[in-house]
């Protein structure tokens, strides 16, 4: 299946603690459905101090369910992600204002 949320996309989280925040996608896993939203959905780490880190207590952020995500339009709005074919190349669009992303 064609990834509808990609790395470096701008998407709002529709669930959880952090409902309603908006952040840039860091990394995707489209293999176990989830993504990793840069400074959202943030937990404490407690990690040994190495010669490379101080250690200690550490927020790292976790993945989130993709279904758990919608991309931001040009509105600043929620949408969902649709498909097309544009010159024999297939597109991404916003179903909200019809715009290719």
């Amino acid at each position: 299946m064609a990834a509808k949320l990609k790395k470096g996309d701008k998407v709002v989280i529709l669930t959880g603690k952090d409902k309603g925040k908006e952040g840039e996608i860091s990394s995707v896993n489209p293999t176990v459905g989830k993504a990793v939203v840069d400074g959202l959905n943030l937990a404490i780490r407690h990690t040994k101090q190495s010669q490379g880190n101080q250690g200690g207590r550490i927020s790292k952020a976790m993945p989130i369910a993709l279904s758990n995500l919608a991309l931001v339009d040009a509105n600043g709005k929620a949408t969902r992600v649709g498909f097309r074919m544009e010159d024999d190349k297939k597109v991404r669009f916003a179903k909200t204002t019809g715009d290719a992303i």
